[in-house]
């Protein structure tokens, strides 16, 4: 698996575009089994994140996450604590650990967009990504607020204060606004959805399997 290629670097690679929240679990789950069907494949690909907030309205201070959840899903408290189990069981089959905590909030994503956005020219997108989705879901830190971004941004190989001035002038915003409208004006209303070579959509985390037999039968239509 590559990512941040030059488009002359594409050719007989397949383009894998993802567009995900940081604070999605499910996000996590399915570039996993995404990454194990890769693997098991043996296919080429490129990898290219797009921002999506599955919370533009919350608040700077955030709300408990089990919360958060039962508001907006109506499920109770039951049906929370089944979920981060399943979460839990998933994430630990394909390398990833979840740490769900009583305290857990869910916090508002924009600036953490911008950061990955800012990432993407230093060829740093992917690690950041997949930093930040460990710093959220493993570490319980506050992916919104810009100090601890920074920090993220620094153990990545960026420079602190440049991250910081990055966000605090927030030069990214418009683009980044620009691009999440994108995607919505596009039908996208839930994530992960990973688009295949820009043609073919898929919603949620799918499975090692399902992405597998979709990468064989992209490549052998390539190969026909």
């Amino acid at each position: 698996m590559t990512t941040g290629l030059d488009a002359d670097d594409l050719e007989n690679i397949l383009q894998i575009d993802i567009v995900s929240d940081v604070v999605c679990p499910w996000c996590i789950v399915g570039f996993k089994q995404l990454e194990q069907a890769i693997e098991n494949t043996g296919a080429s690909a490129a990898i290219k994140w797009h921002p999506f907030e599955l919370n533009p309205d919350m608040p700077q201070e955030g709300e408990n996450l089990r919360a958060h959840i039962m508001r907006k899903y109506g499920t109770t408290a039951e049906q929370s604590q089944e979920t981060r189990d399943r979460l839990t069981g998933l994430g630990a089959g394909l390398g990833f650990d979840f740490s769900f905590t009583d305290d857990m909030r869910m916090v508002n994503t924009f600036k953490a967009h911008q950061l990955i956005h800012w990432a993407g020219p230093e060829g740093k997108e992917h690690p950041l990504k997949m930093a930040l989705f460990e710093a959220y879901f493993k570490d319980g830190k506050d992916v919104s607020d810009t100090e601890t971004l920074a920090d993220i941004a620094a153990g990545q190989g960026l420079d602190r204060n440049e991250a910081v001035r990055v966000l605090e002038d927030g030069r990214f915003a418009d683009v980044v606004r620009e691009e999440e409208s994108f995607w919505r004006q596009n039908g996208i209303e839930g994530v992960p959805a990973v688009i295949f070579e820009r043609r073919h959509m898929i919603s949620g985390a799918q499975g090692a399997e399902n992405y597998a037999s979709i990468i064989r039968q992209l490549v052998d239509n390539e190969a026909a």
